[in-house]
């Protein structure tokens, strides 16, 4: 699995950038009202919505602003309508890339996917082309400096969470990367919640079958593609089997 988190990384410190902007509140407000539309309103009986509300309020999202866009998907309260869609693309160099993204009008966000990926000698795949490539799992993500200070005993916490139903474990950049099923996600979330432990990532995610290796060319035009997602306002998440 080494690679996965190279790309998120880009993402990462893009969002440090956009929540001076506003961006990261404007994206958790979609994600939020098409979570709470599909799901109901309460974070208890409304898993998906509890991993986002807990995601809002890390990044210091107001409760107002999140209470606002929980009753604009439930329809206590009026708002923009958005929904949700997976495009399926080609980078540089062939590789595959789902985008994932939160609209309120689809033909000005697909235009500007297709801009975007035009630029760095992409394109949109067609339906099925890209998404066999890569599988639908639950993600948690720890740093190791979190679980040194807290004095967490790594095999015994490793051995619990494969219990769960955590299919794969593995560390880089500083960071310990959890993959479970969907079914187990739940029940792993709470045990981090138990153990007092902060993630730097959580939730379902798309992670690539199989890596592909990219030249140094290559890489520089994803970084910048990777980058130029994560701006987009429309963007949710994307996903890529480059490694």
């Amino acid at each position: 699995m080494s690679g996965h988190s190279k790309w998120h990384n880009i993402q990462a410190r893009k969002g440090k950038q956009d929540a001076i902007k506003g961006n990261v509140f404007s994206k958790y407000a979609k994600q939020i009202m098409v979570c709470a539309k599909m799901g109901g309103g309460d974070p208890v009986m409304n898993f998906s919505l509890r991993i986002l509300v807990e995601k809002a309020k890390a990044s210091g999202m107001p409760k107002d602003n999140i209470e606002r866009a929980i009753k604009r998907g439930t329809g206590e309260a009026e708002g923009v309508q958005v929904e949700e869609a997976i495009y399926e693309a080609y980078g540089p160099g062939g590789v595959a890339i789902l985008i994932k993204t939160i609209t309120d009008n689809k033909n000005r966000t697909i235009s500007e996917i297709k801009h975007l990926l035009s630029e760095s000698g992409g394109s949109l795949g067609g339906a099925g082309g890209v998404m066999w490539m890569f599988e639908k799992c639950g993600l948690i993500v720890i740093s190791s400096e979190v679980l040194a200070s807290n004095k967490i005993n790594r095999e015994e916490l490793e051995m619990k969470m494969i219990e769960i139903g955590t299919e794969d474990i593995w560390e880089e950049d500083g960071m310990v990367y959890f993959k479970i099923k969907l079914d187990g996600l739940k029940h792993a979330l709470d045990l981090v919640k138990e153990l007092n432990l902060e993630t730097e990532r959580s939730g379902v995610e798309y992670i690539a079958k199989d890596k592909v290796k990219v030249d140094s060319n290559i890489e520089e035009r994803l970084k910048r593609l990777f980058g130029a997602l994560g701006e987009n306002d429309d963007v949710e998440d994307y996903y890529t089997n480059a490694g």
